[in-house]
């Protein structure tokens, strides 16, 4: 007997969904809105928390004591949509994650519902997760790579405040999205449309993937920021092997008994 949809009812027409999608559109959007204005207000206080990774590297290294500076009338605007987007995106996605939970809801079968919600959790937590990665470990350890090379071949450090924050939007942003990566692994494992074993035997080629994807994320090029790039999505991706592997064992005892 084929599983019924956990919000199964009266059948809704194709310009029906069309209307649900613009209604989840919309609320994402007026979340996003209201998000990015509060920010706005909060301009002073969200500047001081995102220049602590520049700060961070200055006390290691008293000889950077480099003010961001801007070049041109419009940097400063640049640097505030870059401060607004980026807190807005991740103060946002819990509410985003939320609405399309309500809009896929209908089509879902209970059994697929009772995995909806902790993937959304999940899914939240790993960009957390990857953003908190982006933010401590990563923009620092660029920064610091950056300011021993300018020092190595005698260069002036002069950043603009417009290139720094777009360096971190770019990371933190980048990370958060990266580490969503095993998630996406576990679920195409949990519908079918790929084997443990698959990912397996190609273990060696998707180490070599995450090492290219590395190379051209990071904004410099020396192995140490790509390796700590590539290293947490290594590991990620060893753990989406472990939770297939207890989640098709698991589904393998149901079905036998």
């Amino acid at each position: 007997m084929a599983a019924t949809p956990a919000g199964a009812g009266k059948p809704m027409g194709f310009l029906d969904h069309l209307e649900d999608l613009r209604w989840t559109l919309t609320k994402c959007a007026v979340v996003f809105g209201i998000i990015v204005t509060v920010l706005a207000y909060q301009l002073d206080a969200m500047s001081h928390l995102l220049i602590r990774p520049l700060q961070q590297v200055q006390a290691e290294y008293p000889a950077l004591k480099t003010d961001l500076v801007t070049n041109s009338p419009m940097a400063v605007f640049t640097v505030v949509i870059d401060m607004c987007l980026l807190g807005g995106l991740i103060l946002s996605q819990p509410f985003f994650l939320f609405f399309l939970g309500q809009f896929i809801a209908p089509a879902l079968t209970k059994r697929e519902m009772k995995v909806a919600l902790p993937a959304a959790l999940v899914a939240f937590g790993l960009f957390l997760g990857g953003a908190a990665f982006g933010y401590f470990l990563l923009v620092p350890g660029t920064i610091r790579v950056s300011f021993e090379l300018n020092q190595l071949l005698g260069y002036t450090v002069l950043w603009t405040a417009d290139k720094y924050y777009s360096l971190l939007l770019w990371l933190v942003l980048g990370m958060g999205g990266a580490f969503e990566f095993p998630l996406l692994v576990v679920l195409a494992v949990y519908l079918g449309l790929i084997e443990v074993a698959t990912l397996r035997k190609y273990r060696r080629h998707a180490i070599v993937v995450i090492f290219i994807i590395a190379a051209v994320v990071t904004p410099t090029p020396d192995p140490f920021n790509q390796a700590l790039f590539a290293v947490p999505l290594i590991i990620l991706y060893e753990a989406a092997i472990l939770v297939s592997s207890f989640l098709g064992r698991r589904r393998s005892d149901v079905t036998n008994v």
